[in-house]
């Protein structure tokens, strides 16, 4: 299907919004509209600047927290990359500057879903797919579709998930094993939400096919690779009602984790998995799992970390006559407070 048909409705809430995605067709015709300053001019340098500060400002998100990059993300773009695109180049060179900004807005974007700014996330990454289509980047405006989905996702929206996954499916110019993974993957955890049991399961097999099939990991793919393939099949199997297996796959998920794997996933999958620990009745296990959060927590500065925290003061509640209860509870609630109290 053509994703210019595309549109981010049909959910409560944020999605219910009416917010257009633009099709790959319109948003190339948009380059014509872009107008350029004759008398400033950028080269190759400037080029590889925003690429090497966005790589940078992304490694901040990851290890310290959107709250913390997306501000110096949102500066770099509105004050440097946005005289970037409004100069003259070459041919070339402009192409490389509009493909490298379009990248720089969809991570910023991402540092916004992880301060809980998800409106404000959605305007960075329409614009970024505008960008990718004025430098003819197909494969980020399937990067940025893919992003959209994991962001309905994560708010619970099954059908708008769906929606985008399979638009960043459809639009994708590319089919390496490790990108079907990559979309695939994606669209199984979609589909679990939105109820389509056969769907989801057939899209995690072809995931688990692809991942088997893939070259060496890549960063442009967010470093997807087996352990984000347990990490959804956690997820399909939690949304399917099967919270034990959940809890099997998440520790599968810990065991495969390399060096592309960062701080905050390893905070909130660990959430995610003393949640569940708890839901099968492993009270003492959650509480390991919490306070290894814990211990790392207090350096993170994630608006979805910190939601995770609060949830795990409000779960352990009920339970605080256990003493590593009481113990986990306590510590969760103070780091949460102090945590808030500098937000």
């Amino acid at each position: 299907m053509d994703p210019s048909r595309r549109s981010l409705l049909g959910a409560g809430g944020l999605f219910s919004v009416a917010l257009t995605i633009p099709g790959w067709n319109e948003v190339v015709a948009r380059a014509k509209s872009l107008k350029v300053n004759k008398r400033a001019r950028v080269g190759e340098s400037d080029v590889a600047m925003v690429s090497a500060m966005t790589d940078r400002l992304s490694d901040l998100d990851d290890e310290f927290g959107g709250r913390y990059a997306r501000p110096m993300a949102a500066v770099f773009l509105s004050n440097t990359v946005a005289a970037y695109l409004k100069a003259d180049a070459n041919e070339r060179v402009r192409t490389k500057m509009l493909s490298a900004a379009s990248w720089l807005c969809y991570a910023t974007g991402w540092m916004a879903v992880d301060e809980g700014l998800h409106g404000l996330a959605q305007s960075y990454y329409v614009r970024g797919l505008e960008l990718a289509g004025a430098s003819g980047d197909h494969m980020t405006y399937c990067h940025i579709l893919r992003g959209m989905s994991v962001q309905a996702a994560n708010l619970g929206h099954g059908a708008p998930a769906v929606r985008l996954a399979n638009a960043a499916a459809e639009a994708t110019p590319e089919s390496t094993p490790r990108m079907k993974a990559f979309l695939s993957g994606q669209q199984a955890h979609a589909f679990a939400l939105a109820g389509e049991r056969a769907n989801a399961l057939m899209s995690l097999r072809e995931a688990e096919s692809a991942m088997d099939k893939a070259e060496s990991p890549s960063k442009a793919f967010g470093g997807y690779g087996p352990s984000t393939v347990a990490y959804h099949t956690s997820e399909v199997r939690h949304a399917l009602g099967d919270t034990a297996g959940s809890v099997q796959s998440l520790h599968d998920h810990f065991r495969l984790r390399d060096e592309s794997d960062t701080t905050r996933t390893s905070l909130i999958f660990g959430t995610l998995l003393a949640e569940r620990q708890l839901k099968v009745g492993h009270l003492e296990a959650a509480c390991h799992s919490w306070n290894d959060v814990l211990e790392r927590y207090p350096a993170m500065n994630s608006g979805r970390v910190d939601e995770r925290v609060k949830m795990a003061a409000s779960l352990l509640k009920p339970y605080r006559a256990n003493a590593l209860a009481q113990q986990t509870y306590d510590r969760a609630l103070t780091l949460w407070t102090d945590k808030a109290q500098l937000s």
